[in-house]
C-alpha cells in the first residue's frame, strides 16, 4: 500500500514538474479568404504581388536545472526518501533529469501575404524558407503559388 502511494506521488510530481524541463515559444498569425466556399473548383490563374513575408520562429529550450530538481524529487520519492537510499535515488534522479532536459531546437515558417490584381488577399505558409520576397510578382495556379 505504501509503495502504491509513493508511485502516485511520484507521478503527480513528475506531471507538475515537466513544465520546468523545457519551454516552447510560438508566435503565429493566420489570415484566411472568407469568400472561398466549401466546394472546390479549380480557379483560373490569378496574378498578384507579394505584399509581405512574415517569419515565425518556434524555439524549444531545455532547462537542465528544472529537470534536475524534478528528477531529484522523483528519485527521492521512489526510493523511500529516507537514509542513504533516498540520497542515492535523489542524486540519480537529478542526474537523469538534467540530462533529459538539455538541448534546444528551432523551426521556422514563413507566411507570404499576396495581394492579387483583383483586390483580394491570401496568405501562403512555407516551412524552412520563403521562396518569395516582398514586391515579387506571382501567379496562383491549381499547382500553387508560382513566380509570375
Amino acid at each position: 500500500m505504501k509503495s502504491l502511494r509513493a508511485v502516485r506521488i511520484a507521478l503527480a510530481v513528475l506531471f507538475v514538474s515537466l513544465s520546468a524541463c523545457a519551454t516552447t515559444e510560438t508566435t503565429s498569425t493566420v489570415w484566411t479568404d472568407p469568400s472561398v466556399g466549401p466546394a472546390y473548383v479549380a480557379p483560373p490563374p490569378r496574378p498578384g504581388q507579394v505584399q509581405s513575408v512574415q517569419e515565425t520562429i518556434r524555439r524549444t529550450e531545455g532547462h537542465p536545472v528544472g529537470g534536475a530538481v524534478a528528477g531529484a524529487l522523483i528519485g527521492g520519492i521512489l526510493t523511500g526518501g529516507r537514509g542513504a537510499s533516498g540520497v542515492v535515488g535523489a542524486a540519480g534522479g537529478a542526474a537523469v533529469g538534467a540530462a533529459v532536459s538539455q538541448g534546444s531546437s528551432e523551426s521556422r515558417s514563413y507566411h507570404v501575404v499576396v495581394r492579387f490584381d483583383d483586390g483580394g488577399y491570401a496568405t501562403f505558409v512555407y516551412n524552412s524558407y520563403s521562396p518569395f520576397r516582398p514586391g515579387q510578382r506571382v501567379v496562383l495556379t491549381p499547382q500553387g503559388l508560382l513566380p509570375g
